[in-house]
């Protein structure tokens, strides 16, 4: 999704938009220009925060940096000193990379400042409804009101197919894993083409088959930037509804899905219902996508590579919980990354 804006006050309401979710204590960078990562990290409170914040992004700033980069710092916070310390810490750090910092703005959901003119405003309804409305147009999710209620949001009833798992697997020793795999993608060209909600028998079914690696495999080659929201809105039904046993597999998927449509935030949701003693070795191929600021447009490119890699992880990958890896979001129209504060 593409958002033209030539206001800090349409900036502002458009980088809900792009995450996919209202920030709150929040510091996001923001291109101006392709190549460079969006980031939205929690605002450090510290002199040691900035400086973890900076280690922890300044890599893949550094790599993705071109000739004439420039960024816009956004501040997203009641607390303006602070703001006012870690954007100038971050345009310092960034110009060593070769960035300019085009602006830095702060706002605290009424008013706003850009520090380097002194200039200020306010934010208005108007300006977030008429950006609400060009999003709408274009068939995009409106954001969550937190990333909390983002995280929520893949939590489901969980029991009805825990009921019917047993049986389930039961049935799956009786058929070949090569007619698991033809009624696997069979069933997902259905739900392409009606959408229509899997039964707990069918839903069932198709999370033990995702168990045997070719099967998941042929899914996940189907994926493509023009399936994607297909694929978000399968995956996303699974991982709400898939017991521990078998969420693994879908939250996995989810993800990558979620990666390549360029949401990069419920990718790293979808990442965090990967249950901690169910690990997957998707889920890391995931990860490191967001985490070295891969942007999905290049997907066919390193698809060769990102399979060879799957290779060296093993199944002992395990998503950190919230608060503590270093998450990488990748919004509708650049690769981003997004991050908690250090040490919480």
């Amino acid at each position: 999704m593409d958002l033209v804006v030539q206001s800090p006050d349409e900036l502002l309401a458009a980088v809900p938009h792009v995450l996919g979710f209202k920030p709150e204590e929040s510091i996001i960078l923001v291109p101006f220009g392709p190549g460079l990562p969006i980031t939205r990290v929690d605002l450090p409170k510290t002199a040691r925060d900035r400086d973890e914040v900076w280690d922890a992004i300044g890599d893949v700033y550094g790599r993705h940096a071109q000739p004439g980069a420039r960024v816009g710092i956004v501040c997203i916070t009641e607390d303006r000193r602070n703001a006012e310390l870690a954007s100038q810490h971050l345009s310092t750090h960034l110009d060593t990379v070769g960035i300019t910092t085009h602006l830095r703005l702060w706002a605290d959901g009424e008013r706003w400042r850009e520090f380097n003119t002194g200039a200020t405003g306010l934010q208005t309804q108007a300006t977030a409804e008429r950006i609400a409305t060009k999003t709408v147009l274009t068939g995009a999710v409106q954001p969550a009101a937190n990333r909390a209620s983002l995280a929520a949001s893949l939590v489901g009833d969980r029991e009805p197919l825990a009921q019917v798992l047993p049986e389930a697997r039961a049935a799956a020793v009786t058929r070949s894993p090569s007619a698991e795999r033809d009624w696997a993608l069979d069933r997902l060209e259905q739900f392409h083409a009606d959408g229509n909600r899997l039964t707990d028998v069918d839903g069932v079914r198709l999370l033990v088959a995702l168990e045997t690696i070719s099967t998941r495999d042929a899914l996940w080659e189907d994926m493509s930037t023009q399936n994607t929201p297909s694929h978000i809105a399968l995956w996303t039904d699974l991982t709400r509804r898939a017991p521990d046993e078998v969420r693994a597999a879908p939250a996995s998927m989810l993800g990558f899905a979620s990666w390549l449509r360029g949401d990069g935030a419920r990718a790293w949701c979808a990442l965090d219902q990967v249950p901690p003693d169910r690990p997957h070795s998707m889920a890391a191929i995931v990860a490191s996508a967001l985490q070295n600021g891969l942007h999905p447009r290049e997907w066919e490119r390193h698809q060769a590579q990102m399979r060879e890699i799957s290779s060296e992880f093993d199944e002992s990958f395990v998503p950190k919980p919230p608060g503590h890896h270093n998450q990488r979001d990748a919004p509708r129209a650049q690769p981003a990354t997004d991050r908690h504060a250090p040490g919480r």
